[in-house]
């Protein structure tokens, strides 16, 4: 969040800027970690490096710890080309007595909370890439932020990067979260997979400022914080504020009035490494909900930010492993500058600032605005990359069977849903599909008679051949779709039975998992529908929900591969549009909704007061009030899962409600939620197209949130311009999200399989990159660098059991890597390995010198 005004930013403060002496009141020595935070694009104005350098040369104990842009300097080394070398001077000294630390290398600053794991590792080498450019010395040595910047995966990927230290304060900048206060001095920060990392955390005894909601106690280093650290134990007393590059106070305590005394400028590592003990046995086994994070989740302009994220994420793993397998198979080059031109991009979309003002900016030109142009980039890049793999199997010769190669990007090869062009003058009622044993396969043709859909099979990272050859089409029985006597709608597939009534506003009155016993998963006697919309509107002045209204149901498509249907309803006074597909051998249940806005209307919980930003009670907290889509179902009093990156997080909540930014609770849904029953023996999973939050508790059904209008952040009016779109998912299932393979539909729901046709002589061809043994491990990504062709795997859902990896490629040797390159072991020249890592660990492998 940047406010380019000190004045902006601190509103009801009567501490700041307000010069005083400080007041001795013990010997004890307390620290204090200043530094600027921001950049080129949240905010680094002209000559700022100038302003900088002067006032670490008026004042020569001063130390600053800096997360800035990295890209920052490219403009920096233009515009101002001597602060820039005075400045790069004073970096050259790295060692603990240095005066500057680059604390946050990320490329653009992202929460990390919100996006991909391998989103997570291209924010930092990236960045670090960069940072080497101008200042080829720097080390990283701790990690610390200014904003909620933070993820449980962190310490992971923290130290197979090189660094040591981490920090969970951000005691200045709490607008859009915190961390939970846990601990004393130093904890050993424990990650999904076990990794530590020795931390200084926002302490147990560091209470959130009263009148603000946007600090902690630690942010101007009072006496009554040092004293609260003291009592706890606290030996080695720190406080912290990152001020917002623009600020010309020079050292933060210059403008503190009645800060502790004596008090002490240091950098993160000199005080992890000199002042503090170094070292803890206070483990702490930090979860994704010990991060905080208060957006405005249902915000239209927050929705489509996330899913344009979203797109260009799945789009650029996806262009590596078929860059990969191009390389490999067909002699391509590797596309380096389009795709490090892609993660560019997309690493920029990321930016806090996009997430929690993404209205800022002049017309044309908000952070929103930016997302939109940033990921189309990006999908530029991924499409063409992607299209070209694909395209080298499609010949203009009409000569042979039309055959369709259909690519996989997963690990794992279960059946999927493929759709291709179909050829112009193929007849379909005289053609059969048949796989690679000439077995027929089930197909049909897309409503408007474009796409030919059918159920494929394809290798680990791999390609397949599906061949169209003369003869009788004949139907074979699978999804259907049928009206009812009473005028409800059954769709069918060989995993489901679902029944939908259009009196309810299109609500589905039965789910019925064929493959678990029949069981039903709709809770009839809820007051609540299932797939029902409801929300508060402020004009009505109660709760609204579709399934007040009569619907009206028309059949999309029949069969009998899939079916889907199209429910067209009201809301309040707002038409909305829902398609419900079903798959036949596909787990998970298709939702498409897209509300079409009559009106403006105010949705959420009506606060009367005016908005003020230091009253920690706000409307856009409380999503019980907001717009859902809520799934009442049969899987009660058990437990809630929801993945993050490199993770999977067992929920310790009663309820996801809230309403004061001093309670705020981790409510957020980045790929998946799933519930499951006291036993574990049932669960259901549902499905987002985009980072946003979910509700659930005790007595209130699993729901995700769909649209919030009003008053929130900075008193900014967050509306609706056009339609909501957004696609979901559900996923009956047994045992627990990881026995149920939650993860794993998930990926596919991401990553689908791909398919292009073309004619061509017969030749059949069946090609895997990597494929696993056993179940668990994901391939997140294939790369190469050089000669050199890398492959991360992190182990989702699988045990600890040793994984034989068989690699589809030669090279000279393989070793484990980690993510600075560090050799870990090495296999030597082989194709196939065995592997083993924890639950939720990651390991990179590097084929040196990778070819056919």
């Amino acid at each position: 969040m940047k406010i380019n005004k000190l004045s902006q930013i601190i509103l009801v403060s009567t501490t700041l800027l307000l010069l005083g002496t400080p007041q001795s009141v013990t010997s004890q020595q307390a620290y204090f970690i200043d530094g600027y935070h921001g950049g080129v694009y949240g905010h680094y104005p002209d000559l700022y490096t100038k302003f900088v350098v002067d006032q670490m040369q008026k004042n020569p104990d001063w130390k600053i710890n800096l997360e800035i842009e990295p890209e920052t300097w490219d403009v920096v080394r233009i515009h101002d080309p001597k602060s820039y070398n005075v400045f790069r001077d004073i970096v050259a000294d790295q060692s603990d007595a240095g005066r500057i630390e680059y604390v946050n290398p990320a490329y653009a600053q992202s929460y990390f909370y919100n996006t991909s794991g391998e989103s997570m590792i291209r924010q930092f080498t990236l960045g670090m890439d960069k940072l080497h450019e101008h200042f080829p010395s720097m080390t990283f040595t701790t990690y610390s932020a200014e904003e909620p910047c933070f993820s449980s995966a962190l310490p992971t990927v923290l130290t197979s990067l090189g660094f040591k230290y981490a920090s969970t304060k951000n005691p200045n900048t709490c607008w859009g979260g915190y961390v939970s206060a846990y601990g004393k001095e130093l904890v050993n920060w424990i990650g999904p997979d076990g990794t530590p990392i020795l931390t200084s955390p926002r302490h147990a005894c560091e209470e959130l400022e009263q009148n603000s909601t946007w600090q902690t106690k630690s942010w101007g280093l009072s006496n009554d914080y040092v004293q609260a650290c003291l009592k706890s134990g606290i030996k080695h007393p720190v406080g912290m504020c990152f001020q917002d590059a623009g600020w010309e106070h020079g050292p933060w305590l210059k403008t503190v009035k009645d800060h502790y005394n004596p008090a002490k400028y240091v950098i993160w590592k000199d005080y992890f490494a000199n002042i503090s003990d170094g070292k803890t046995s206070d483990d702490w086994h930090f979860t994704q909900e010990d991060v905080k994070a208060g957006l405005v989740w249902g915000a239209q302009v927050l929705q489509r930010l996330a899913q344009n994220v979203r797109v260009s994420e799945n789009k650029l793993l996806v262009a590596e492993k078929m860059a990969s397998l191009s390389y490999i198979y067909s002699g391509l080059s590797w596309p380096a500058d389009d795709l490090k031109e892609g993660w560019r991009d997309l690493l920029l979309s990321q930016h806090h600032d996009c997430w929690i003002v993404p209205y800022n900016g002049k017309k044309g030109d908000t952070w929103a605005d930016k997302v939109a142009a940033w990921t189309s980039i990006t999908n530029r890049y991924c499409d063409a990359i992607s299209d070209k793999t694909m395209k080298l199997t499609a010949h203009s010769t009409v000569t042979g069977n039309y055959t369709i190669r259909v690519f996989n990007t997963l690990s794992t090869s279960d059946k999927a849903f493929a759709e291709v062009s179909v050829p112009g003058n193929l007849n379909i009622a005289k053609t059969i599909l048949v796989n690679e044993a000439n077995q027929p396969v089930s197909f049909q043709l897309s409503s408007d008679g474009t796409k030919l859909i059918f159920i494929a099979q394809a290798p680990s990272v791999g390609y397949t051949t599906y061949r169209l050859i003369s003869g009788n089409s004949k139907v074979v029985s699978g999804t259907k779709v049928t009206q009812l006597k009473n005028g409800n709608y059954q769709l069918e597939s060989n995993l489901y039975k679902m029944i939908v009534d259009p009196s309810k506003g299109g609500a589905i009155k039965s789910l019925v998992a064929k493959t678990l016993n029949n069981k039903e998963y709709v809770d009839s006697k809820n007051e609540m529908s299932f797939n029902d919309i409801r929300g508060h509107f402020i004009n009505k002045d109660r709760f609204c929900s579709a399934s007040e209204n009569k619907a009206t149901v028309r059949i999309v498509e029949n069969g009998p591969v899939r079916v889907s249907i199209e429910v067209s309803g009201i809301i309040e006074e707002q038409p909305f549009k829902q398609v419900i597909t079903l798959t036949q051998d596909v787990p998970a249940i298709g939702f498409e909704l897209t509300i079409d806005w009559k009106t403006k209307p105010s949705i959420g919980k009506f606060i009367s007061e005016k908005f003020k930003a230091e009253d920690p009670i706000k409307s856009f907290y409380n999503d019980k009030y907001k717009l859902q889509v809520v799934f009442p179902s049969m899987i009660k009093s058990g437990k809630l899962y929801k993945n993050a990156p490199f993770d999977v997080c067992e929920s310790k909540l009663e309820d996801t409600f809230y309403d004061s930014w001093k309670d705020i609770k981790h409510n957020v849904i980045v790929n998946w939620v799933d519930v499951t029953d006291q036993n574990e023996k049932f669960g259901m999973a549902m499905l987002s197209d985009h980072t946003t939050s979910y509700v659930y508790g005790k007595d209130y059904p699993l729901g995700l949130t769909l649209q919030f209008t009003g008053q929130a952040l900075w008193g900014r009016n967050y509306t609706v311009e056009g339609p909501t779109h957004v696609r979901y998912a559900l996923m009956p299932h047994a045992g627990k999200w990881d026995k149920g393979t939650v993860s794993e539909v998930s990926s596919r729901w991401n990553e689908p399989l791909l398919a292009i046709g073309g004619y061509e002589k017969a030749v059949s061809t069946n090609r895997s990159l990597i494929s696993l043994k056993n179940s668990g491990y994901e391939v997140v990504t294939v790369y190469v660098k050089g000669s050199d062709m890398y492959i991360r795997l992190f182990n989702a859902s699988g045990d600890e059991t040793p994984n034989e990896v068989t690699i589809g490629c030669k090279s000279d040797k393989i070793e484990l890597v980690e993510l600075n390159d560090k050799i870990i072991t090495t296999f030597g020249q082989t194709e196939k390995l065995t592997l083993k890592m924890p639950r939720f660990g990651i390991r990179t492998l590097k084929l040196i010198n990778a070819r056919l």
